[in-house]
C-alpha cells in the first residue's frame, strides 16, 4: 500500500497540536520535545575505544577536525522510537523546528538520528496561524548547513571553554565555584563590576529648597543663588566630590535652612514664562530583550517567566516567534496595526507613512520580525480575555499595545517653564524654576492607556502665569538629599547590557539569567541581582589569569565570528583551532584555551580568595564553607544575605567584635567529649569535639540554640539537653510506634513514623508527656503543606498578576508559597523569611504552567493505577479459584476463557485482544 502521509516534526506537543489542527488528515504532526541529542557529558558515554584520549572528557576530538560526539539522552529514547515508527508510514518528512540557529540544529540532529529514506525539507514560519502554516508547507526549503555549523561551533566553543576553565576554578577556588561559561562568566563579571562600583561609591549630601507659590498653589524648586546654579546629584562624581566642569553653589543644611527662613517674608516676581512644543515618539516593537525589560518594569517578572509565557502565546498562535533581535514588522503586520488604529482611535491617530525602526543589534539574525500579535488582523486583548490565563493576558496586552502604538502618530506635548526671582532678608538673590507639561494630542498614548511610555508621565500642569506677575510663598522648605550609588542590575537590565555589548543572543538570555542564580554566583534582593562572595573570587581569577575570556570585546567578537560562519564566510575548523590552541581568528588574536588552562602555577589560590575591606586591616576570605571576615587569628562568619557593598569597615569591626562562639562549655559525662558553643553561618549552635584518631566518617553531634538562648550564656546543661534531641516521649499503644519530639527549622514538633504534629513552644520539647502527645495525635490533623490550617510562616502580599494574597507556609516537603489556589515549593536558594513577592509570583506562575501541561495530578494517577491493580488482582483470584474448584491449572482456565470470549466476539463481529 502506497504511503500518503507527510510527517511533520516540531519541538513541543502544544505546537504540534496547534499545527495539526491546520494541516488536516494528510499530515502527522509530532513533537521532538526539544533537543533529541547533545554532546556527551562524560568520557564513559563515548564508544569504548574512544574513552581514553586526552580529549575524551570534552566529547570533542580536538585532534581530528574538532569532531563532536553526540549521544541521545535516555529520556528521549521513547520519543525517537515513536518518531521512527511514524516515519515508516510517511512518504515525506517536514522538519518544522524554530527558524533560528538552534531550531536549524535541532532539525539536523533529527535528520542524523532518524536517517529518513523519504524526501526531507525544512518548513519554516514565524507565527502559528492557518495562513502562515499553509504558506510554510507550500514553500519549504533545504536544511541550511551554514546555520547548523554556526550553532555546532557555538556548542563546541562553549564546551572547550566550560570544561577546562571550570576545572581550574575547582582546583583553585573549590567546588563552590560550580562552573564557568563563555557568556555566563561575562554576565557574572558585569554584576560584580556593578557591585564594585557600589563599594567604591562615596555618598555626598546636598540641599535645596522647594516652594509652593500663592495664589495658584503651584510648586517650584530653587535653581540659582546669586546667579550661580545650585548643585544637584549629577554634579557629584563617584568619590562624592563636586565635578570641576561647572561652577555651582553647594548648599549645606545650615545654609539651606537659613536661606529658607530668609525667603519666607519675601515677595517674588515671575521674570519669564516660556512655552515650548514637544513631541514624543513611540518605541519600536518588541525584541526579546525589550520584551523582557518591559515585563520586568511593568509586571515585575523575571526573564524565565517572561519567556515561558511568551512561548505559550507563540505555540498557541497568539504572537509571533519570541526569540528575536529584530525590530522589523512585515508589511502584513504594519497593515494590520494601521487598520486597527483607524478602527479603534480614528484616522488622525495613524502615522502618515508606515514607521520603520532601525535595528540596534548590528547582527540581528535570530528571526526576521519583531514580536507582535499573530495574523493579518490582530485580536485585541479584550477579545482574548476569556481565552488567556492571567499571565498570558498580561503579556499579550503588552505586546499588542507596543505593536499598535508603533504605527501611531507622535504624542504632542506643551511644556511651560517659569522663572521666579526673589530676595532673602540677608540680600541673597535667588531664582526658582517651575515647569509643567500637558498633553496637547495623545497620539500613541491612546493605545498605551494605563502603561505610559518611559519618561512620558505628565508633570504637574502649571496655572496661567504671566511675566511680571507678583507672587508670595505659601510654603518654603529646605530639603536634604544624598547621592545614590549605581543601581544594581535586574535580569532585564542585565540582558539589555549584554545586548548593548553584542554578547549572547535572544535564545540564550533567559537560560543565562537562571544559570547564574541557580549556581550561586548571584542572588536576588527583590528583583536586584546581588553577586555572592564566591562570584568575586571567580571573577578575580578570570580577570587576572584568563583576561581574554571575560573581555567584553572578545566575547562580542565571538558572536560576530559565529555570524560569519552562519553566512558561510568563515571556516569552522580554522576558527576552532585558533580558539583551542591559539592564533589569529576573526575574533582577534587569542592565546588559546589549551595553553591558558595548562599552566596553573602562577595562580595563587589564597590571594584569589582574599579581598580587602577599605578602611580596615581586616579582609574577606572565601573558604570551603562560605565567606568570612579575617584579621590575624580573628575570624567572623559573614551572615547569609549580607550584600558585598554592605560589608564596610564598620560592619567588619562589628562582626569581629561579636563572640566567635568557640566557647568551651565542659565535658559530656557520658561520652567524655568536650562541648563547645559556636557561631555559624546559619546561627549559633553547640557541638562536640571528636577525640583524636576518630574516623573521617565520624561526624560530631550538633544542635542549634533555641530562639531565646544567648550564645554567651548557654551552659553545659543546656548543651547536653540540646544534643540529646530528638527526645523519646514514649510508645503509642495503638500503633506500637515510637513518638519523639525535636526542634525543626520552623519550630518544635512531634514525630510518629511519618506523621508529624507541631507543638506550641520550644519549652515543651523537654516537658511534653506521652499523654499530651497522644491527645494531640487523637485530634484531626491540621495538615502541614497543601491545604494546611495552621498559620503561615509569613505574609508576602498580593500577587501583581493575579492580585491573590500570597503567603509562605511550611509543608511536609519543606516551605512553599501559596495564593490559596496554587502551591509552589521554594528552591534551595530561597529564604522563606525574605523571599520577595516578585520571586513568589514567578514560582506560582511556573507551577500553574506545569499543572496546565501535566493535567491530572500524581494522586489521581495513583488512584487510577491502584484501582486497575485491584481489578487485575481480583481477576487473577477468580481464575485461581475456578482452577482449584475444577482441579485444573490456571493456564487451562485462561485458555477456556479466551475461547469463550472469541466465540462471543465472532457473533457480535468485534475485535478481541489476542
Amino acid at each position: 500500500m502506497a504511503n500518503d502521509k507527510t510527517l511533520v516534526i516540531v519541538e513541543s506537543p502544544a505546537k504540534a497540536k496547534k499545527i495539526a489542527g491546520y494541516l488536516g488528515d494528510d499530515y502527522i504532526v509530532m513533537a521532538s520535545v526539544g533537543h533529541v541529542r547533545d554532546l556527551a557529558s562524560k568520557a564513559s558515554d563515548l564508544p569504548e575505544g574512544e574513552r581514553k584520549h586526552s580529549w575524551s572528557k570534552l566529547a570533542v576530538n580536538v585532534d581530528d577536525g574538532f569532531r563532536p560526539y553526540y549521544v541521545v539522552h535516555p529520556s528521549k529514547a521513547a520519543t525517537i522510537r515513536d518518531l521512527k515508527a511514524a516515519l515508516k508510514g510517511a512518504d515525506a518528512l517536514l522538519l518544522a523546528t524554530d527558524e533560528d540557529r538552534e531550531g536549524e540544529a535541532i532539525s539536523w540532529h533529527l535528520l542524523e538520528v532518524l536517517r529518513p529514506k523519504v524526501p526531507v525539507q525544512r518548513m519554516v514560519f514565524n507565527e502559528i496561524t492557518a495562513d502562515a502554516i499553509r504558506e510554510a508547507v507550500a514553500h519549504p526549503r533545504d536544511l541550511d548547513m551554514d546555520l547548523v555549523q554556526a550553532q555546532e561551533t557555538r556548542r563546541i566553543v562553549d564546551r572547550l571553554y566550560g570544561y577546562p576553565v571550570s576545572e581550574v576554578l575547582w582546583k583553585k577556588i573549590g567546588r563552590e565555584a560550580k562552573s564557568a561559561g563563555r557568556v555566563q562568566s561575562v554576565a557574572v563579571r558585569l554584576v560584580v563590576d556593578r557591585e564594585r562600583e557600589r563599594i567604591a561609591f562615596n555618598s555626598a549630601g546636598y540641599w535645596d529648597i522647594d516652594a509652593i507659590f500663592a495664589p495658584q498653589d503651584f510648586k517650584a524648586r530653587l535653581s540659582t543663588v546669586d546667579g550661580v546654579r545650585v548643585a544637584i546629584g549629577k554634579d557629584f562624581d563617584q568619590s562624592g566630590q563636586l565635578k570641576a566642569e561647572d561652577k555651582v553653589t553647594l548648599l549645606d543644611e545650615a545654609r539651606a535652612n537659613s536661606l529658607a527662613d530668609g525667603l519666607k517674608p519675601a515677595t517674588f516676581t515671575i521674570t519669564s514664562v516660556e512655552q515650548k512644543p514637544n513631541q514624543r515618539k513611540p518605541s519600536a516593537p518588541f525584541t526579546t530583550s525589550t520584551m523582557q525589560q518591559e515585563a520586568s518594569n511593568r509586571l515585575r517578572w523575571g526573564a524565565q517567566r517572561t519567556m515561558r509565557i511568551a512561548q505559550s502565546l507563540y505555540e498557541n498562535g497568539y504572537i509571533t516567534y519570541m526569540r528575536t533581535d529584530s525590530v522589523n514588522l512585515s508589511a502584513q503586520a504594519i497593515n494590520a496595526a494601521r487598520v486597527q488604529v483607524t478602527e479603534l482611535y480614528g484616522p488622525e491617530y495613524v502615522e502618515a507613512t508606515p514607521r520603520v525602526f532601525p535595528n540596534k543589534s548590528k547582527n540581528a539574525q535570530e528571526a526576521h520580525e519583531a514580536i507582535r500579535p499573530a495574523g493579518d488582523a490582530f485580536q485585541t486583548p479584550d477579545q482574548l480575555r476569556r481565552e488567556l490565563n492571567a499571565d498570558e493576558f498580561a503579556l499579550y496586552d503588552l505586546v499588542w499595545k507596543r505593536t499598535v502604538a508603533s504605527q501611531m502618530v507622535n504624542a504632542r506635548l506643551a511644556t511651560t517653564t517659569a522663572k521666579i526671582k526673589g530676595t532673602a532678608t540677608d540680600g541673597t538673590e535667588v531664582e526658582f524654576t517651575a515647569s509643567g507639561t500637558v498633553v496637547v494630542f495623545p497620539g500613541f498614548y491612546a493605545a498605551l492607556k494605563d502603561i505610559p511610555e518611559e519618561g512620558a508621565e505628565n508633570e504637574n500642569e502649571l496655572p496661567t502665569l504671566s511675566e511680571g506677575q507678583t507672587l508670595t510663598a505659601k510654603e518654603i522648605n529646605s530639603v536634604g538629599h544624598t547621592t545614590s550609588p549605581p543601581s544594581r542590575f535586574t535580569e532585564a537590565k542585565l540582558v539589555q547590557r549584554l545586548e548593548e555589548l553584542g554578547i549572547g543572543r535572544p535564545s540564550t538570555y533567559a537560560s543565562i539569567m537562571s544559570t547564574i542564580v541557580d549556581r550561586g554566583y548571584v542572588w536576588k534582593k527583590g528583583s536586584a541581582l546581588v553577586p555572592s562572595f564566591i562570584a568575586f573570587s571567580v571573577v578575580r581569577l578570570l580577570e587576572q589569569h584568563f583576561a581574554e575570556l571575560v573581555d567584553y570585546n572578545f566575547t562580542a567578537n565571538m558572536e560576530n565570528l559565529l555570524d560569519e560562519i552562519a553566512s558561510g564566510q568563515a571556516n569552522q575548523v580554522d576558527q576552532l583551532e585558533a580558539f583551542w590552541r591559539g592564533g589569529d581568528s576573526l575574533a582577534g588574536p587569542f592565546p588559546g584555551i589549551k595553553p591558558l588552562t595548562e599552566d596553573l602555577g602562577a595562580i595563587d589560590a589564597r590571594s584569589i580568595a582574599t579581598m580587602p575591606i577599605a578602611g580596615t586591616d581586616a579582609h574577606i576570605r572565601v573558604g570551603r564553607y562560605g565567606a568570612y571576615v579575617e584579621r590575624g587569628e580573628e575570624r567572623a562568619n559573614i551572615p547569609i544575605g549580607l550584600a558585598p557593598d554592605e560589608l564596610n569597615a564598620a560592619k567588619a569591626e562589628e562582626l569581629l567584635a561579636e563572640p566567635t562562639g568557640d566557647r568551651e562549655l565542659g565535658v559530656d559525662p557520658v561520652t567524655g567529649l568536650n562541648l563547645l558553643a559556636k557561631s555559624g553561618r546559619y546561627g549559633p549552635y553547640v557541638t562536640e569535639v571528636l577525640a583524636e584518631g576518630a574516623k573521617k566518617s565520624d561526624k560530631p553531634r550538633t544542635a542549634s540554640l533555641f530562639s531565646e538562648m544567648n550564645l554567651n550564656e548557654v551552659t553545659l546543661e543546656d548543651a547536653l539537653k540540646l544534643l540529646s534531641l530528638p527526645r523519646e516521649v514514649g510508645i503509642d499503644p495503638t500503633t506500637s510506634e515510637e513518638i519523639t519530639v525535636q526542634n525543626g527549622r520552623y519550630g518544635p514538633y512531634l514525630m510518629r513514623g511519618t506523621d508529624s504534629r507541631s507543638i506550641g513552644s520550644e519549652d515543651e520539647i523537654f516537658t511534653i508527656t506521652l499523654e499530651q502527645a497522644l491527645a494531640l495525635y487523637a485530634q484531626p490533623k491540621q495538615r502541614r503543606g497543601r491545604g494546611q490550617a495552621a498559620g503561615p510562616l509569613r505574609e508576602i502580599g498580593p500577587d501583581p498578576t493575579t492580585n491573590l494574597h500570597v503567603v509562605v507556609r511550611d509543608g511536609r516537603f519543606g516551605p512553599y508559597v501559596t495564593d490559596g489556589v496554587t502551591n509552589a515549593s521554594l528552591r534551595t536558594a530561597d529564604d522563606p523569611m525574605t523571599v520577595s513577592i516578585d520571586r513568589a509570583s514567578d514560582l506560582l506562575s511556573e507551577r500553574r504552567a506545569k499543572e496546565a501541561l501535566e493535567g491530572p495530578t500524581k494522586k489521581t494517577v495513583k488512584r487510577v493505577a491502584k484501582k486497575t491493580t485491584a481489578k487485575k488482582a481480583a481477576a487473577k483470584k477468580t481464575v485461581a479459584k475456578k482452577a482449584a474448584d475444577r482441579n485444573l491449572t490456571t493456564r487451562t482456565v485462561k485458555k477456556a476463557g479466551a475461547k469463550k470470549a472469541a466465540k462471543k466476539a465472532a457473533a457480535k463481529k468485534i475485535a478481541v485482544p489476542g
